[in-house]
């Protein structure tokens, strides 16, 4: 068995089962599990927590191009454990996943990378920062200043990041509840990165300059078992300020929603499930599914009420656990650009 297929077969089973999208609900016995009122401790927490099961470092950009255009770029990470022991070599238990994506107004570029840890194919360190897989590889001297790049196989990015702002922490300083059950997670974000760098696409390298967000993530059993997809969007308003929201949807036709409001100078206020609306105004036929590609998104304690539309319907993550990942635009009250990621759609 090749290597890429072994961590495929591993990843499988968090596809396959029916405790929340991907296995994110089933039963968490021997991993560390999220507490409240936490206390952390950087540049350590930029690193792996290996004690946990799951943990991603994400990130998405919103970008103008030289020739005119609009693009999205995704870099994704996400770090699995197979089981709470630890081991070296081909017996440690973490398997990683990596996404790179490019999106334009016409077309989506994506690709995967798997691997094994335990033998420096991929992994995460905190002091200098680095996370790789492969040849991919999100690093710098530290989380401050990083140099990004991927390849696939008819595209790529080499840009460099620069934060303009603070870290942002979700929920209870960084405890964000999932589920009316108390399913947590461990997270924080970087949404003030400016961005400039070249796309590589078919046609040529195109010089591109943006803004990035990356969203530090890590739990156990974030879901619920009834849980079966989210909706999340990150949102930079035109004004400077953004808007971190999800809707966790459930078996029984409700949803759990919580929401960040991130004004411009970092400062931030949570709110709970019920504050923050996401609604579909339109589907679209999408890799032989109805997927929600334009929606109402409200926030009344801030006045937001906008609505969202896909730069792109056709962002489909045809990756070993699928989902839509793409670029937006907003308009109505608040005016900007941002990210969607929609899971759980069959």
């Amino acid at each position: 068995m090749n290597a890429r297929l072994a961590v495929l077969l591993a990843f499988w089973p968090l596809a396959a089962m029916p405790q929340g999208f991907a296995g994110l609900g089933t039963d968490a016995e021997g991993f560390a599990l999220p507490q409240p009122e936490p206390v952390f401790d950087f540049p350590a927490d930029h690193g792996s927590h290996p004690d946990y099961r799951i943990e991603w470092w994400y990130l998405t950009a919103n970008l103008d191009g030289a020739d005119g255009w609009e693009y999205g770029l995704q870099w994704t990470l996400f770090r699995s454990a197979l089981a709470p022991e630890a081991g070296e070599g081909w017996t440690a238990p973490q398997v990683w996943m990596g996404h790179a994506a490019v999106t334009t107004p016409e077309r989506h570029f994506f690709t995967e990378r798997l691997a094994r840890g335990g033998i420096g194919q991929a992994g995460v360190e905190a002091t200098p920062f680095a996370a790789w897989i492969d040849d991919w590889q999100l690093a710098g001297t530290d989380f401050d200043t990083l140099r990004m790049t991927a390849t696939g196989p008819d595209f790529g990015y080499d840009v460099q990041l620069t934060a303009e702002g603070p870290l942002v922490f979700h929920g209870d300083r960084g405890y964000s509840v999932k589920s009316a059950e108390g399913q947590a997670s461990y997270y924080y974000s970087q949404p003030f990165y400016a961005l400039a760098g070249t796309l590589t696409l078919p046609e040529g390298e195109i010089a591109v300059t943006g803004s990035a967000w990356l969203d530090r993530e890590w739990s156990s059993q974030p879901l619920a078992e009834t849980q079966t997809g989210w909706d999340w969007f990150s949102l930079s308003f035109d004004t400077g300020d953004k808007l971190m929201g999800f809707r966790l949807r459930q078996t029984d036709g409700a949803d759990y929603t919580s929401a960040t409001w991130i004004e411009a100078d970092g400062s931030t206020t949570a709110y709970p499930d019920g504050a923050f609306t996401a609604d579909p105004l339109e589907t679209a036929q999408v890799a032989g599914r109805e997927v929600p590609v334009h929606w109402r998104v409200t926030l009344p304690d801030r006045g937001v009420d906008v609505t969202v539309e896909a730069m792109n319907d056709r962002a489909w993550m045809t990756t070993s656990i699928a989902y839509w990942e793409g670029p937006v635009i907003v308009s109505g009250s608040h005016r900007g650009r941002g990210y969607l990621e929609m899971t759980g759609y069959e």
